[in-house]
């Protein structure tokens, strides 16, 4: 091998490394956000409240694709993650009031 093969291995690897570790606290962040949605989805059943709440939604979405234009992040992939995390939170939502 190259230096220059031998050395964009090595960053290759180290780029993988950080992706695993970001991936890691992706899952993690996202297993704590659904642990606080879940306790939302018992609170609203208890004390019959809609699922959705469409306002809530929408500032959010707002707020997270300002947050993507500052992080340098696609704010349309920002909109369309969240959208499908707040689908899932209403399926959930929609569960406990079952």
């Amino acid at each position: 091998m190259t230096d220059a093969v031998s050395r964009a291995a090595e960053l290759l690897a180290e780029h993988r490394d950080s992706i695993d570790r970001l991936d890691a606290i992706l899952v993690f962040t996202l297993a704590e956000r659904f642990k606080h949605t879940q306790a939302v989805g018992v609170l609203k059943a208890q004390h019959d409240l809609p699922p959705s709440d469409p306002a809530r939604e929408e500032n959010q979405i707002a707020r997270l694709q300002d947050l993507a234009e500052r992080a340098d992040l696609d704010p349309e992939f920002a909109k369309k993650f969240l959208n499908f995390i707040i689908q899932e939170v209403i399926q959930h939502h929609k569960q406990h009031q079952s």
